[in-house]
């Protein structure tokens, strides 16, 4: 199916070929069957002489050349659909790749209940991504830059929809998958390191001799040494233990060089993540992102993915992408606010709340309101967002009806629908499948955490900001990425956890905007 769309969008002529030479055989067969009942008829009502009968040999004469010419026209079809096919098949590693991401993304599920997938959806995205291709002249390189298209469109359309912990989880998935199939990587694949990697076995072997090693790691490194090419590491792990314990106690061992021969293994980081994940388990996230950096194809961009853009140019390109028959669900977290994106969206679309832009908190009676918005949004072209649809979990099945309705039926091309909920089991998988999904959390990591914080500020702001305001609001939003970072440790440390949010930042914001101002362009109020 895949192939056929990719080959009907790059090559309208071999597809259209394709099915009038399958239209084609169909009507030969059709002929043939009709001429062998026709003779069939003939012969039954023949007189004894046959001979003598001249139409009757006349028409045996038609047929037979009239079979001869359907015989030739087959034996051409053929050749011309082989021809179709060869030329199909440069296609077949953008369709197989395809392919695999839909049955990756299908998944999903099982990580979480919300990442509800329709193959209605992905196929929108497929085409997409073709259409966003770089042009190339030769074959194979159009397909390669395909398939990198079909890569980027989709991780870009799930990973928008995932919570920060699991989007690492989705692209190792990405990652390993082309492995095993030899798309990207240099060498064999080892299904033996793969499952160390994933189990992280241990082996109890004879009382740990280094005291500054735990034992858990210890265990892991004896179970490590039974891989062939991991022999010699549990005895140069004892003989060179101080070099060994240095790199263990560094801040970021997985950007360090490894003691002895083990530091050849800064080229093949799959293998040094193996070392990495018994000795220093708490750094395997950065160590894999390292190793998906160097491994996928610009990596870089993979997990910098959106790093740049703050939730509003998130929704403006998630926008573009939706249409009347595809709503846009917001999977909320803790202090975010998408409902003020969203305002301004409206307003810059022109939409008047209350008006062509309707706000509708679902709870107790809410149901009917909601329904008459949606009425009137699909007929006149509105927006309807509607907040915490969680809370009625079994009116969500008539919204489902309603929406299967409106898709059917033909909806006005300006309607738009938006959800936003809490992750819950209750929301029938019929509306998560049809959704853009958005999640809103904060990114995991200091620098992370400061680019999105900078860029939730406007280009235009920052640049109408006099220099020293520009300095300060760089030291709020470093701060206030401290702050984000720090809630991983609960309230150990100099403060208590609490859930700072973007908002947090935008009122601090604006409360420096005010002292500034007030201050006339003269002495920064720092007190």
């Amino acid at each position: 199916q895949l192939l056929a769309k990719v080959v009907e969008l790059e090559r309208r002529d071999l597809e259209e070929k394709s099915k009038a030479l399958a239209e084609a055989a169909i009507d030969y067969q059709i002929q043939l069957v009709a001429l062998e009942d026709d003779l069939l008829k003939k012969l039954a009502e023949a007189p004894e002489d046959i001979l003598s009968d001249v139409p009757l040999i006349e028409g045996l004469e038609a047929t037979k050349a009239k079979v001869k010419d359907i015989n030739d026209a087959v034996v051409k079809g053929n050749i011309t659909q082989k021809e179709v096919e060869e030329a199909r098949e440069g296609y077949r590693p953008q369709a197989a790749e395809g392919a695999m991401l839909y049955f990756l993304i299908t998944k999903l599920c099982l990580v979480d209940h919300m990442y509800q997938y329709s193959l209605d959806s992905f196929m929108t995205f497929f085409e997409k991504s073709v259409h966003k291709a770089q042009k190339k002249d030769d074959l194979k390189d159009r397909v390669l830059c395909l398939r990198d298209s079909l890569r980027m469109t989709i991780f870009m359309w799930v990973s928008r929809g995932l919570f920060e912990r699991h989007k690492t989880i989705f692209l190792a998935q990405l990652t390993f998958n082309l492995m095993k199939r030899g798309i990207i990587g240099n060498r064999d694949w080892n299904e033996t390191h793969f499952q160390f990697l994933l189990r992280a076995p241990t082996k109890v072997l004879d009382q740990n001799p280094l005291h500054w090693l735990p034992d858990s790691a210890w265990e892991s490194a004896a179970a490590l040494g039974e891989i062939d090419e991991f022999s010699k590491f549990v005895g140069d792990l004892v003989e060179a233990a101080p070099r060994f314990r240095e790199w263990f106690n560094a801040a970021a061992p997985e950007n360090e060089k490894l003691p002895l021969n083990w530091a050849a293994l800064d080229k093949n980081l799959f293998e040094k993540m193996l070392i990495v994940r018994c000795l220093r388990p708490d750094r395997m996230t950065s160590s894999l992102k390292n190793f998906i950096r160097s491994t996928l194809p610009d990596g870089d961009a993979y997990i910098e993915c959106d790093s740049t853009l703050n939730s509003l140019e998130i929704l403006e390109s998630s926008l573009t992408d939706s249409t009347p028959k595809t709503p846009i669900y917001f999977i909320l977290s803790a202090g975010s606010n998408v409902v003020a994106d969203l305002d301004r969206k409206a307003s810059a679309n022109g939409l008047e709340k209350g008006v062509s832009y309707h706000n509708v908190s679902m709870g107790q009676g809410q149901d009917v309101v909601a329904m008459s918005c949606l009425e009137t949004a699909h007929r006149n072209g509105h927006w309807v967002i509607l907040n915490n649809v969680h809370l009625m979990p079994n009116w969500l099945v008539e919204l489902e009806k309603k929406l299967d309705e409106y898709s059917s039926d033909g909806s006005h091309s300006k309607f738009r629908v938006f959800l936003t909920s809490d992750p819950s089991k209750s929301i029938p998988v019929g509306i998560l499948n049809r959704c853009i999904k958005l999640t809103n959390e904060p990114p995991t990591g200091l620098k992370a955490n400061l680019k999105r914080a900078w860029c939730f500020f406007s280009k235009e702001s920052i640049d109408d900001a006099d220099s020293k305001t520009k300095s300060i609001l760089f030291g709020l939003c470093h701060f206030h990425s401290i702050l984000m970072e720090r809630k991983q440790f609960g309230p150990m440390g100099f403060n208590m956890k609490y859930p700072f949010s973007i908002g947090d930042l935008r009122d601090s914001a604006t409360c420096l905007q005010n002292y500034m101002d007030n201050s006339g362009g003269g002495k920064i109020p720092w007190q």
